[in-house]
């Protein structure tokens, strides 16, 4: 029997480097004053279809929903910021403004599984929710560049930013770039045939080969910026070359939706393929209001682990354990409080009770243990316990009534 296509086992190994992943950033976030929370993994479909739009892929093709036992209609999360604007709302935080937070956890979307994209995939990330300040903008980037950065991957990332201008920016962009595609209906995908309709800004976004040459001699967006939009993306771009931050201008780079706008970002990783993003964000001050609440101007961002884990470089060694080897029954029957005590101590302790000395020793070093603590009816009527450094091989006698302080000088 097989897991669900497009959902895999999370294995100690990869589940080390997973929590790695998550405890890296967490930390980071932390130092940016942002706070843990989370959010059910379901929520009702209208969450999601007010938010992401009933035009969008997600809603359209890809979000997991069912009718629960009352015929409420209920979808697996897609994404993480429209249940985390839902609880601001639903738990009244909007008052406590402005509000950090930082998530992680699974989402679920259907579609084709390939390289770095699953069908349940895991994502950290944060919403600065409640700030107008461009410089919130140029936070929550710096805060993702800097968390990639504590990974090991400074030298594989790249920054790509774009303004959507405010609604007076995206009203004159809109109309312009709907008259441009019109022309060219003829010529364009059956999907931004219909994006053209509702959501033309998403055009750009299009990755079908019939789109390309179009979209390349489309409008661009910073022709009808105003300009307070100007001003507020000169801004953020002024602060990060402030920071060091390194980026590139991409024109192409839209978020569809209506309560996105000024800045949109994306951070990419070589070596990726084809799904070579990151981290994706931008800025959304409109969300709060089409979900029935008060203006909330936010920030925010979302990174994908499965990508950070393909990404990540040789993960650093964790604590190794020290392998307890009692030999015959009255050593067995001291190992296992000896054990119970280091570990009450914060010693990680594994225990090995079957085999041969070679066998055993062949499963401490499976283990990846530092030093195996080896005992028999011998050493216990001397009281002492043989101390194997397993990288060197030498081994010490060391009274068992100072095997604590021994070990912890020496770990």
């Amino acid at each position: 029997m097989q897991p669900f296509r497009g959902t895999y086992d999370q294995l100690p190994d990869l589940m080390g480097r997973h929590q790695y992943i998550i405890e890296k950033v967490r930390s980071v976030a932390g130092t940016y004053g942002f706070e843990e929370m989370a959010t059910p993994i379901f929520e009702y479909v209208s969450v999601f279809n007010h938010t992401l739009g009933d035009t969008s892929d997600i809603v359209t093709k890809e979000m997991f929903s069912f009718p629960d036992r009352h015929g409420d209609l209920l979808a697996l999360r897609p994404e993480g910021t429209a249940g985390i604007m839902r609880a601001v709302l639903s738990n009244k935080l909007a008052q406590q403004a402005p509000l950090k937070f930082f998530y992680t956890g699974p989402m679920f979307r259907y579609e084709r599984p390939q390289k770095g994209r699953t069908r349940q995939f895991h994502q950290v990330g944060v919403e600065f929710i409640g700030e107008a300040n461009p410089l919130a903008d140029v936070e929550v980037i710096a805060l993702g560049w800097q968390a990639l950065k504590a990974l090991g991957l400074g030298e594989s990332i790249s920054l790509e930013i774009n303004t959507l201008g405010d609604k007076g920016s995206r009203d004159a962009y809109r109309a312009a770039l709907v008259e441009y595609f019109e022309k060219h209906k003829s010529s364009l995908s059956v999907d931004s045939l219909a994006r053209l309709e509702k959501n033309p800004l998403r055009i750009l976004d299009s990755k079908a080969p019939e789109d390309q040459k179009i979209k390349e001699q489309a409008p661009k967006m910073e022709t009808y910026l105003t300009s307070s939009a100007k001003d507020f993306f000169e801004k953020v771009l002024a602060s990060l070359t402030a920071l060091k931050i390194p980026y590139t201008l991409n024109p192409h780079l839209v978020r569809g939706l209506d309560y996105y706008c000024h800045t949109a970002f994306e951070i990419t990783c070589t070596g990726l393929g084809a799904q070579n993003t990151i981290l994706a964000g931008g800025r959304y001050d409109g969300l709060s209001t089409q979900m029935g609440g008060p203006p909330l101007p936010s920030v925010g961002w979302a990174a994908g682990i499965e990508r950070m884990e393909l990404a990540l470089p040789e993960m650093p060694t964790g604590i190794r354990p020290i392998s307890l080897v009692p030999l015959g029954s009255e050593a067995e029957t001291m190992a296992l409080p000896l054990a119970f005590s280091l570990r009450e101590q914060g010693f990680s302790v594994d225990m090995i009770y079957e085999g041969g000395m070679k066998a055993r020793l062949k499963q401490a070093n499976k283990v990846n243990a530092r030093y195996a603590l080896i005992f028999g009816s011998e050493e216990l009527a001397q009281e002492k316990i043989l101390v194997k450094d397993l990288d060197s091989g030498e081994q010490i006698p060391v009274e068992i009534s100072k095997i604590s302080p021994y070990l912890r000088n020496i770990l």
